[in-house]
């Protein structure tokens, strides 16, 4: 099945029209809320994704009430990604509106290339080409401006603020990632005081870090490079699922997200990994000139305040790292 221009069916039943041997999938990485199915059509295997903010709690926590993932495939994004990148979406089909509403994403199924669950490292070489690809994708969207609603950037800071959490803490199963981030912003209160109230500063005012950043240059993120949703095809692309977090926002966040949440897994040192993606920045027509440690100093706090409650609950070193980190960024704010 080709997909040149956005496949947008009126229903499900639309989308998977001739859909056989459908089976329910529970993936290693799904903890959301959200289905899964594997299915084939036309005697070719497909994966298919079904959510809603009623039943996915990060769509909730996010604040995803208006299905971004579809907005950026109505919009013709996806297909203006380059070619580096496997997206693998085939098409969607949104029913309903609001929080309601419920989404199917039909992809291409993509998982014999996706980097294996567990706790292995990653070949130098394909880390090497998920970050020169990445670093591919920001460039030919640099300066991107979001004119149909999707992620704003002062929110992504807030995605597991103690405030925001604080309705998922009083469902009947709460989420453990949930559990964890509260647990986390306990520890990190003790484990690094002065990361804590640098933290908690940005969780009241996000804007301040925000139009920080945006004195720097912007592009399309997809927003969610962890590497359960990253892989990499035989000729060499990266697959990258799950825009769940998709919109306006500086390089360097998909670059310091991909360093907080893949850290047990890369290859490289985190100081190794920025540099080489800044180096790939450059070769694909970026000048960072000017702009570069201030992006990344900010990028570090707005990581920590997203992130800072996982670093609490883990080993001294990587939170004493990123402590580091954002407490140097926090320098570029002013």
């Amino acid at each position: 099945m080709q997909v040149d221009t956005p496949r947008i069916a009126c229903s499900l039943d639309q989308l998977i029209a001739g859909a056989t041997h459908r089976t329910a999938v529970r993936t290693a990485d799904a903890r959301s809320g959200a289905s899964f199915e594997r299915l084939s059509i036309d005697g070719e295997s497909y994966f298919l994704k079904i959510l809603s903010a009623d039943t996915d709690w990060i769509m909730r926590v996010t604040g995803n009430t208006t299905n971004w993932e579809f907005k950026v495939w109505k919009a013709g994004i996806y297909q203006r990604t380059p070619s580096v990148v496997d997206h693998a979406i085939v098409g969607m089909a949104l029913e309903g509106e609001g929080p309601t509403a419920r989404l199917s994403m039909l992809m291409t199924d993509r998982s014999s290339d996706l980097v294996p669950p567990g706790d292995d490292m990653l070949p130098l070489e394909h880390h090497l080409g998920f970050i020169d690809h990445m670093a591919t994708l920001h460039a030919s969207f640099l300066g991107w401006h979001d004119d149909i609603g999707l992620q704003d950037l002062a929110r992504r800071f807030l995605f597991f603020s103690p405030e925001v959490i604080a309705a998922e803490l009083e469902v009947d199963e709460v989420p453990h990632t949930v559990a964890v981030a509260d647990r986390g912003w306990a520890l990190l209160a003790e484990r690094a005081p002065r990361l804590n109230d640098l933290v908690r500063a940005i969780h009241r005012d996000p804007d301040q870090l925000a139009e920080a950043m945006r004195t720097t240059p912007m592009t399309f993120v997809p927003g969610d490079w962890k590497l359960g949703n990253v892989g990499r095809r035989t000729d060499g692309r990266t697959v990258l699922l799950d825009w769940a977090y998709p919109g306006e926002a500086p390089p360097c966040w998909d670059l310091t997200w991909y360093l907080a949440l893949n850290r047990a897994r890369v290859p490289m040192s985190k100081q190794a990994t920025i540099e080489t993606y800044r180096d790939r920045l450059e070769h694909h027509g970026v000048d960072t000139t000017g702009w570069w440690e201030r992006q990344l100093g900010l990028a570090f706090v707005g990581m920590a305040a997203t992130f800072a409650w996982e670093k609490a609950v883990g080993d001294h070193d990587e939170l004493a790292w990123w402590e580091s980190a954002a407490l140097a960024g926090a320098s570029w704010l002013g």
